[in-house]
Formats: structure tokens, sequence, C-alpha cells
């Protein structure tokens, strides 16, 4: 509708403009009504009662000339007669008649006023007979009275006192005639004034129905008219707050529908390119979170500055290999190779992102991954990696009885294992690439050191060797050992390696009496004294047989006995090889 596609302003202007017409439609109404009211009244007031006034006057005044002649006629009669006195009464009767005329024509002019205004609904049929009545009564008491007061005074004169009496009797009849046709005329004149008035009263009541009808209709189709087009205005809004509720639930599926041309038909189309946009966005974030952490991917989108600029942050590095991989792949077809592969990163994947890890590449078969800020608190960045660790580690089970279901044979022609190793220190983050591929990434010392403890676990025949920075953060909230004093390739200062046995609080007896035997034994053989610590190593083995980082320590005080350290030997182990 082309009301619905005007702007807002327009549409409140409208509804403004709109009921402004309906008021003053109602007010004319209302003037109207009360102007024919008034006129109504008008006429009753100022004719109808006047005319009747003065028909009651014009018979009063018919009573006081008669009275006035009668005191004329006694104050002759008198013995001496008072002539002044009857010469008083004389101008007084002669004024009363006078007076009389009067008011009779003053009360046919009103009446004719009624009759010849059209604007009143008058019955001008029953007002035309009083007018001819009144006219036809004081003609006739007219000129009987003419005839009797000439009479009467003639005898007066005459000083013939009995025939003066009877023409006075005669003369009072006349006026009783007359009398009593004046009160039929004011009782027909009083008819019509209760008509009148009874016409106003309809008229008022009239006025304030239809008043009342008009102002309530007008109130009906404002209010329907205003719903109407507020209706038009809100439904477009709660459309627009029903679709920001869907955004902040994280749901970008669903357009809101442009049903309006105005500011909010405006901002709905507005609104769908921002969700278009956001949909767009997700694809985006879900696509990347393929081949990058989701976490990257959203950091790199809420700061994009960090990735340009780079930062110098302490961060926990872990890196993850399968052990066994070179062999086990070359007897696989590609698609078995993938198939397991991808089966393995998806297992190995989930502990890391459990403990809210960021997965920074997947090389080959091994997992590089990190903790730190801002993805995670820097205190608890090590913790967090350790629990990691050992959550994967307690994958390999699971993943040792599913690898030949997935390839179709009965048993792995070799065995599989997992290799972790985990450094904490200052690292650079940000994008390291060339112009053409960037990869957001961490480089570090603490990068190295954490691949080199990864493949130092071949060495000692463990699972999980971090660095000294990296236990000094855990300290007591995993279970540790001192596994070595280690200098890995491409760093000259040896430093303590430590093995991760377990959970806090999760050894079993055998295990704390394995970690306390290594301890002697590696004090003994930090102090050259090998046959204690041969001794000790030994006892190790005893609380758990097979134990990867004893029997390495067992074989290099062999090549000791044969070769002994240097007299300045500082008890570390250096690595040639990664």
């Amino acid at each position: 509708m082309p009301l619905f596609n005007q702007s807002i302003r327009r549409k409140i202007v409208g509804i403004a403009l709109g009921l402004i017409v309906l008021m003053l439609v109602t007010s004319v109404l209302s003037m109207v009504m009360s102007s024919q009211v008034g006129i109504l009244l008008d006429e009753l007031t100022n004719r109808y009662i006047p005319a009747y006034s003065h028909l009651a006057r014009a018979n009063i005044r018919s009573l006081e000339r008669a009275l006035a002649l009668r005191q004329m006629v006694m104050s002759r009669m008198g013995s001496p007669s008072d002539e002044e006195a009857y010469a008083a009464r004389l101008r007084d009767f002669q004024a009363l008649d006078r007076k009389f005329e009067e008011e009779a024509e003053t009360a046919r002019k009103l009446i004719n006023a009624i009759i010849d205004d059209p604007r009143t609904s008058s019955d001008n049929a029953a007002l035309a007979r009083l007018d001819v009545r009144i006219e036809t009564a004081v003609a006739e008491l007219r000129r009987n009275l003419d005839e009797g007061n000439a009479k009467l005074l003639k005898q007066v004169d005459a000083n013939e006192m009995a025939g003066a009496r009877g023409t006075l009797e005669q003369l009072d009849v006349l006026r009783d005639q007359f009398n009593r046709q004046v009160d039929a005329i004011r009782a027909d004149m009083l008819t019509q004034v209760f008509f009148s008035t009874s016409q106003v009263i309809r008229r008022q009541h009239q006025a304030i129905v239809i008043s009342g009808v008009v102002t309530l209709l007008a109130a009906v189709v404002g209010f329907a008219f205003a719903l109407l087009v507020s209706g038009g205005i809100t439904r477009p809004v709660r459309l627009l707050l029903a679709g920001a509720r869907e955004v902040e639930a994280g749901r970008f599926d669903k357009s809101i529908t442009v049903s309006t041309q105005d500011e909010i038909g405006e901002l709905a189309a507005a609104f769908n390119r921002m969700i278009e946009q956001l949909r767009h966005n997700e694809r985006i974030r879900e696509t990347f979170g393929r081949y990058i952490d989701p976490k990257v991917v959203q950091g790199l989108i809420d700061r994009p500055e960090v990735a340009i600029d780079g930062q110098r942050r302490v961060m926990t590095i872990m890196f993850s290999d399968m052990s066994g991989f070179t062999s086990m792949s070359e007897g696989m077809t590609p698609r078995g190779l993938v198939k397991v592969m991808n089966h393995y990163f998806t297992v190995m994947s989930a502990p890391i992102r459990n403990n809210r890890g960021v997965i920074d590449k997947y090389i080959g078969d091994a997992i590089m991954s990190y903790w730190g800020p801002p993805f995670v608190e820097e205190d608890e960045q090590a913790l967090l990696a350790g629990q990691s660790a050992i959550d994967m580690a307690d994958q390999v089970p699971a993943l040792q009885k599913q690898l030949p279901d997935l390839l179709g044979i009965r048993a792995m022609p070799v065995p599989c294992d997992l290799r972790i190793g985990i450094a904490t220190g200052e690292v650079l983050t940000g994008s390291i690439g060339s112009e053409l591929m960037m990869s957001f990434t961490v480089m570090g010392d603490a990068v190295n050191l954490a691949s080199r403890l990864e493949a130092a676990n071949k060495v000692y025949g463990t699972r999980i060797l971090i660095s000294q920075a990296t236990a000094e953060a855990i300290g007591s909230g995993l279970e540790l050992r001192e596994v070595d004093r280690l200098a890995v390739v491409g760093q000259s200062v040896p430093q303590p390696v430590f093995e991760v046995m377990g959970r806090a609080g999760a050894l079993t007896a055998s295990q704390e009496g394995l970690r306390a035997h290594y301890a002697q034994a590696l004090a003994a053989y930090r102090a050259c004294r090998f046959t204690e610590a041969r001794t000790a190593f030994n006892a190790a083995l005893e609380s758990v047989p097979g134990d990867g980082p004893s029997q390495a320590m067992l074989a290099r005080i062999a090549q000791f006995e044969t070769a002994p350290p240097a007299a300045d030997w500082d008890g570390a182990w250096r690595m040639d090889s990664k």
C-alpha cells in the first residue's frame, strides 16, 4: 500500500493530520448543532415567551382599562361630582386603552416573526390562526367598546345614572367575553411555547447524541488508523528485534522480510546485508577453522593488528609425534594412510582443544600446539598443556585397538605409541612467511626445545617430557619426576628435564617407589657414584619393571665403566642428534 511506503515522519504527520481533521469535523458538527439549538432557544426566549407575556399583559390592560372606566363613572356620580377626578380617570382610561392596543399588536408582531423565520420548524398554521384570533378579538372588542364607551359617556354627561349603570354592566359582559377569548388564545400560545421548548430540548439532546456518536466514531477511526500505521511501524521493528536475538544467539541463517520502504525498511535491508556478511564470515571462520585453529581465526578477526605487528609472550609449546609411523606407513596404501592419519589427528586433537590449547599445525604425523595469552592465562598454561598430554596418552590404548579395524587387518605390523615434548618460554607470535603466503605461528627457543624433548623420549623410553620452566609452572598440579639434566641439539647450557607421570595424587605405590628410587639413583649418578646409582636404578626397575629412564641410565652407566666421564663432568647429557 502507498501509505506504508512513506517515511516514518510522513506516517506520523499523516496520523496527526488525520486526527486533526477528525477533530475539526467533530467541532464543526458540534458548532452546527449548537447553532441550531441556539436559534431555537433564541426564538423561545425572545419571541414565544415575550408574545405570551404581551398577551397576558393585554388581558391585564383590559381589566385595568375597565377599572379606570368604572372609577371615571363613579367620580361623576358623586354629589357633587368631582370633575377633576373625572378628568384624571379619563386620561388613565385613554392611556390604558393605548397600552392595551400596543400589547396586543406587539404579541401579533412576535407571532408573525416566528412564522416568517425559515430557520425554525414551528407550527406556522397554528400560529397564523392565533394571529387572526387576536386580531379579530381586539377588533370586536374595539368596536363594541367604542360604541359602549360613547354611549356611557353621553349617559354620564346627561346624568342618566340608571342608564349608565346598565351600559356599564353591558361593557363588563363584553370585557368578560374578550377575557375568555384572550385566555383561550393564551392557552393555545402556551401550547406553542411548550412545543418550542420540546423542540429545543429535542434538538439539544439530538446535538449531544450526534456529538457523542461523531466523537466516538472519530476516536474509533483515529485509533484504527493509528493502530494500522503504528502496526506497520512496529511489526518490522519486532522482526528486527527477533533477528537481532537470532544473531545474538549465533544463528545467521534467518533473514527478515522487508515489508516497508521507509527508514525501518532500509534498516531491515541493511540488517539482512549484515546477516549475509556475518554468514559469510562464519563460513570463512568454519572453513579456515579446518586449516587454522578456530581460536586463532577468531583472534585474527577480533585483533588483526596482532598478526601484522607480532608480539613476544611467554607461552607453553607442545610437540606430539606417533612413534613407528615411518615403518607403519611403508606398508599402507595412500587411501589407508590418509584414513589412519585423519583418525589419529582427530583423536589426539580433541584433548588439546578440550584443554583450551591452540593447534598450530600438523607436520607429517606430528602435532604442534601451544597455550598462552590471550587464549589462556599465563599462570595456567603449563598445567593445561600437561593435562592435555596426559589425556592424549590415555587415548593410546584405544587407538592401538582401533587402527587395525580401520585398515581391515588383524594386527598392526609395528606397534604405535605417542611421544610428547613440552617447553615453556618467551616466543614470538605473529604472521610468519612471505608476501604470497603467511602463517600465524610461534617461534623461539621454547619451540625448538619442545621439539627436541619430543625426540628425547626415544632416548629415555618415555611418553611425556617437559622442560624445567614448565615443571616449575606446573608445581604440584601434576605428578612429575626429574629424568636427567639434558642439553639438546642447539643448546649449550643443560637443564633438568622432567617426565609427567600422571595427575596429582594418582600415582600407585609402585610408581611412588619408582620415583623415590630414581631420585636416589640420579643423585648418585651425578656424583659419579655409579655402583650406588646402578643399585638404585635396579631398585626402581623392581618397583616398575620396564621403566625406560632407569634402563637408559643403566646403559649409560655401563658406557661410563668402559669410558669414564671427564673429571669436570657436570652430570648432564648432551644430545648430538635431533
